[in-house]
């Protein structure tokens, strides 16, 4: 099961207000907000399309360059032994360290997506 659409390179995500009897949603990965309703899935699905034409007019009749939903750049923080682990493999192997991290969540977004994620406790800052 699905919780996000995707239309033209921006993802979705939706909830459910059990409340008000209505799925909504928001674009994610932007800047900008962007957000859709609908009381069934059809009318969720084409308001989804339509919030993310409409915003892609709005920046076109704007001369506004839009916000694309992943730039293929984030920040991480890792436990520093594996920081220097994964350089020096990077470093025998004649990589950079973005190009190994690149192949490494490659490698596990192909073959372990999908599947119960084992979740690491997480660090104390210090």
């Amino acid at each position: 099961m699905k919780n996000y659409m995707e239309h033209k390179g921006y993802m979705g995500k939706i909830s459910y207000s059990q409340e008000d009897h209505v799925f909504f949603g928001t674009v994610v990965g932007i800047n900008d907000l962007i957000t859709f309703e609908g009381e069934s899935v059809d009318e969720l699905v084409s308001s989804f399309q339509e919030a993310v034409d409409d915003y892609l007019e709005v920046c076109a009749r704007h001369s506004k360059q839009p916000d694309k939903s992943f730039k293929g750049q984030f920040n991480i923080r890792i436990d520093p032994e594996l920081h220097r682990k994964i350089a020096l493999e990077s470093a025998i192997l004649n990589i950079s360290l973005n190009q190994f991290v690149e192949i490494a969540l490659r490698q596990y977004a192909e073959s372990e997506c999908g599947k119960p994620a084992v979740i690491p406790q997480k660090r104390k800052s210090g």
